[in-house]
């Protein structure tokens, strides 16, 4: 009997633009021809290569639908899924502002990360791999998170020795999306 092996896709739903390049670019090895834009999924942070519907006119930091399950007036398809390296230099300068948004909106979800986040070996957890945590940090967010759960990013602050955790989440999906980690990553995916 044959084992079943389910395959894990995952789909952004929404997505951020980055830049908007109404006649397209050169990608170094071929031109791009008509509009594109370069965006960021909302929820996996995965890099898009977006074709808007003709005639319509994206403006950076705009959210547009490009998932499934919900029509998009604006973009037609996801033409492909783009690497740091291939991003405009407007949208790796966007970039950290437009994560920060997206880490903002979903303060819920990153809060939950603190209250949740496992250990990923016998010696290292989770938590250490955002950059400005260390043991003593660790065993606090750990200590504090056992006695009551954490509420928003400034309970995080208050109750930590973290002057910014939305800073720190922010660093790490970039330093995740320029493939700095191959091994961890704990909010992109694949």
């Amino acid at each position: 009997m044959r084992k079943a092996f389910k395959k894990f896709l995952y789909y952004e739903e929404y997505a951020y633009i980055l830049d908007f390049l109404p006649h397209g670019y050169y990608s170094g090895r071929m031109y791009i021809r008509g509009p594109i834009a370069q965006a960021i999924g909302e929820k996996y942070f995965t890099l898009l290569e977006l074709v808007p519907f003709e005639g319509i006119k994206l403006s950076v930091g705009e959210r547009v639908s490009v998932g499934k399950s919900e029509i998009s007036l604006k973009i037609q398809r996801i033409s492909r899924r783009l690497r740091y390296d291939d991003l405009t230099s407007k949208a790796k300068d966007e970039l950290p502002k437009i994560i920060e948004k997206i880490v903002i909106a979903r303060e819920k979800d990153f809060v939950d990360f603190f209250n949740k986040a496992p250990p990923l070996t016998p010696k290292m957890h989770s938590l250490e791999l955002l950059r400005g945590i260390g043991k003593k940090t660790l065993w606090t967010i750990l200590e504090e998170r056992r006695k009551k759960p954490f509420e928003s990013f400034e309970d995080i602050q208050k109750r930590t020795r973290i002057s910014d955790p939305v800073k720190l989440i922010v660093t790490r999906v970039l330093e995740e999306l320029q493939d700095q980690y191959g091994k961890y990553k704990i909010f992109t995916k694949p």
